[in-house]
């Protein structure tokens, strides 16, 4: 018989900005793939164009492989603080897209430019609240 002598859940206190950061890596690029697969699917309900999603896609996937990258390196207050205020500033963005008209969005295009929003915007706020943390 052997004993786990490692604790359970990591004391670091940079712990808790790792998970938020790789939880986000993980959706987005779960998002992001899903995006690659049915561009043009999605565009057909939002009123966006398959360019168009195939971008986004893309860019959540390389950008969940850039902050996987982040979360794994040594120290991370600074990558987390950055990465916080970058998922503020995307979800800025979503409300500027839907009220600026960009695109001829759907209602179902709406809800989702918007949910994107709501989704950086908990990533920022989680991310937040793990520099502080440290």
């Amino acid at each position: 018989m052997s004993a786990i002598t490692a604790p359970a859940v990591s004391t670091r206190p940079d712990s808790f900005l790792r998970l938020a950061m790789r939880a986000d890596a993980v959706i987005s690029g779960a998002a992001g793939v899903g995006l690659l697969l049915l561009a043009r699917q999605v565009a057909e309900v939002s009123g966006t164009t398959a360019t168009v999603e195939y971008a986004t896609g893309a860019f959540f996937v390389v950008f969940s492989a850039i902050v996987l990258a982040l979360a794994a390196r040594p120290a991370v207050r600074t990558a987390g603080l950055l990465l916080a205020i970058g998922n503020l500033l995307f979800s800025v963005l979503t409300v500027v897209v839907v009220l600026a008209g960009v695109w001829p969005l759907t209602t179902t295009g709406v809800i989702l430019t918007l949910g994107t929003g709501a989704y950086t915007l908990v990533m920022a706020e989680l991310q937040y609240v793990g520099v502080r943390r440290i």
